[in-house]
């Protein structure tokens, strides 16, 4: 017999609810792809052994995991923003593109000759961090504004103004920023503007404090203040807020700057820390796996951090069950999606209880009230 979905009078908030939903859809995903394994003769658990242990119990390992997770939790930041304000943002690949490039730009000027000259690191990073919060800001800003002004489509926008930021890396690392040779790139970073690294023998870098500094300012704004309670109605009812006198176009525009500025810090810390020069190809997708980051962590700071440092994780330790156990790292993508999918549905016990009929309890049969015995008047 088919079990039954009664819809609950309100949604489960609690957060310990959540999380356990969440880790048994992690621990089912895993369950159901370890299925793939048995064709290539892979012990499960030795494989998913050698996916995190080399993600997590290692330092190499898990300074790579923080390198990779750190673009994934400003991308996943500003998706918070945006998403919970109504405002359907899909541009992060074009943002990080921009953030990167204007990093770039400002590192190149700090050499002796340069637009801004030497400048010790501390006055360097806030230029440069003040510069691609600007530029991301204006760049998703546009979006904002034809969707808050014009009522515009902010997801086809949004989208299309990903492959504009993608020609603008590819005629600045073609012509403007080139730097001699044959490959379409920058020339190398002064070393004095590299984020430094704080874990001795990795590659972990100081942009990590970056993206935790700003999950701490994105948790204040938008979940203890007056301007985050605005923005939070705005996204869940834009007639209840135009009713209590917010105004909602005003709201989305501003969280498209701030979304937008996010999503340009994580080209920052991905240039500044990694690259340490503006190349072609240099996003690989990061702006559509941070907004997946952002749905496995239930659109809240805390939970984005998490999800994005899981997912970093699973990424990293891809090549290392590739290579113990054998596997094609495909095998990890689907494993990933399978948490993905997992996850979004287990959202659905939030909303509704199952009922299933065969385990009903019993009833006892209700006995109808005796009726009073009427005397006649006088007796």
């Amino acid at each position: 017999m088919k079990g039954v979905l009664k819809k609950r009078l309100e949604p489960v908030e609690s957060v310990w609810v959540i999380a356990a939903t969440t880790c048994l859809s992690i621990f089912l995903a895993l369950l159901f792809g370890g299925l793939l394994f048995i064709p290539f003769g892979a012990n499960p658990m030795e494989a998913y052994g050698a996916l995190f242990a080399e993600s997590f119990t290692t330092w190499r390992g898990f300074g790579f995991t923080l390198v990779k997770a750190t673009p994934l939790i400003l991308i996943s930041l500003g998706t918070i923003v945006a998403w919970r304000t109504g405002f359907g943002y899909l541009g992060f690949e074009g943002c990080l593109l921009i953030g990167a490039a204007t990093a770039t730009w400002v590192s190149l000027e700090t050499v002796p000759n340069g637009l801004f000259g030497p400048l010790p690191f501390p006055i360097f990073i806030l230029l440069a961090i003040t510069a691609a919060l600007v530029t991301g800001g204006i760049w998703a800003g546009i979006v904002g504004v034809f969707r808050g002004r014009f009522g515009g489509n902010e997801v086809i926008t949004s989208l299309m103004m990903n492959y504009v930021a993608i020609f603008v890396v590819q005629y600045l690392v073609s012509g403007p920023l080139r730097a001699p040779g044959d490959l379409p790139q920058s020339p190398r970073l002064p070393r004095e503007t590299w984020l430094p690294y704080f874990l001795e023998g990795t590659r972990a870098h100081s942009g990590v404090f970056i993206a935790l500094a700003c999950v701490l300012v994105v948790w204040i704004v938008l979940l203890k203040s007056k301007i985050g309670y605005e923005l939070i109605v705005t996204g869940l009812n834009p007639k209840a807020a135009r009713f209590g006198g917010i105004n909602v176009g005003s709201r989305q525009i501003m969280a498209a700057f701030a979304a937008g500025g996010l999503g340009a810090l994580a080209g920052l810390v991905e240039v500044l820390g990694v690259h340490h020069r503006l190349l072609d190809g240099l996003s690989e997708g990061t702006g559509f796996i941070g907004i997946v980051a952002a749905l496995l962590g239930k659109l809240h700071p805390l939970g984005a951090v998490i999800a994005s440092i899981l997912y970093a994780g699973m990424a990293v330790g891809a090549d290392a069950m590739q290579r113990k156990a054998g596997l094609p790292a495909s095998i990890i993508f689907i494993v990933q999606s399978l948490i993905v999918l997992f996850i979004l549905a287990s959202d659905l016990l939030r909303y509704y209880t199952l009922k299933f009929p065969f385990f009903r309890t019993p009833t006892t049969p209700s006995v109808p009230p005796e009726k009073p015995e009427v005397k006649p008047i006088g007796t």
